[in-house]
């Protein structure tokens, strides 16, 4: 790896890490992933050692694990001193009954009960105690040319293909979207930009359409010919605000 520090990105099997890893190295950056059958994520020795021997430039935390790892990922970059980000999900806002509409602020208190959005918020809570200059990093559904993976372009590619090619859509529900690429520049900005705490990250924040009319944007810039069956059995604004300014807005593209 020569005199370089490498940047460490956790989650590097997954959708979106891959893309931050090309973002990276764009630059000529070097990226070193975590290899969980060579490092067990719950083996705090084990992890510090590894950490020792990287010595990163700075931490991007994608992968699925306990919060007692992000805490110790957090805490390892603040000894350094060097950027920690995790990426965390609009799905620490809940959507049972009762539970607040959006769009929702960076200093709003996560509501999620269910089992994925709980994790997020306790990984998000867990961070933010081990390094008071993390950033966290909100960000909604994403969406990548490749349709590969946790993608919203696959998701929307299946639903046309069971539905002989129609795509059902409330008009009534603005949620968080973004591309995978313009999320992966964002989160290696915000390492630069002296930003901590939570940050959201939402190219449809301003622009605020429907998801009926994101599926025809996607449908656009992937040159599907989906028909668009828009209803209303959805009502919520699900948009992540205050981070305008850090990732292209949806009108852009």
């Amino acid at each position: 790896m020569g005199t370089r520090r490498p940047w460490l990105i956790t989650g590097l099997n997954g959708t979106l890490a891959p893309k931050l890893a090309v973002v990276l190295r764009a630059r000529g950056e070097e990226v070193v992933g975590w290899d969980r059958d060579a490092v067990p994520v719950d083996d705090a020795e084990a992890g510090a050692a590894f950490l020792a021997s990287v010595r990163p430039a700075g931490i991007f935390h994608l992968g699925m694990g306990a919060e007692d790892w992000a805490a110790r990922l957090a805490s390892f970059a603040d000894e350094l001193e060097v950027p920690f980000v995790y990426t965390s999900s609009v799905s620490v806002f809940g959507v049972a009954p009762g539970d607040p509409d959006g769009p929702f602020h960076p200093a709003d208190r996560p509501t999620a009960t269910d089992d994925y959005g709980a994790y997020k918020a306790r990984c998000e809570a867990a961070v933010r105690r081990a390094n008071a200059r993390a950033v966290v990093a909100r960000i909604g559904w994403q969406a990548d040319l490749d349709g590969v993976g946790n993608n919203m372009v696959a998701q929307l590619a299946a639903q046309a293909a069971a539905g002989a090619g129609r795509v059902r859509a409330s008009r009534q529900w603005r949620p968080a979207m973004s591309w995978m690429p313009d999320t992966a520049e964002a989160l290696v900005a915000l390492t630069r930009s002296g930003h901590h705490g939570v940050v959201h990250l939402d190219s449809n924040s301003t622009d605020g359409w429907s998801f009926a009319d994101v599926v025809r944007h996607v449908a656009l810039r992937t040159g599907q010919a989906w028909v668009v069956d828009e209803n209303d059995e959805f009502v919520r604004d699900s948009r992540l605000v205050g981070g305008e300014g850090l990732i292209r807005p949806l009108s852009s593209l």
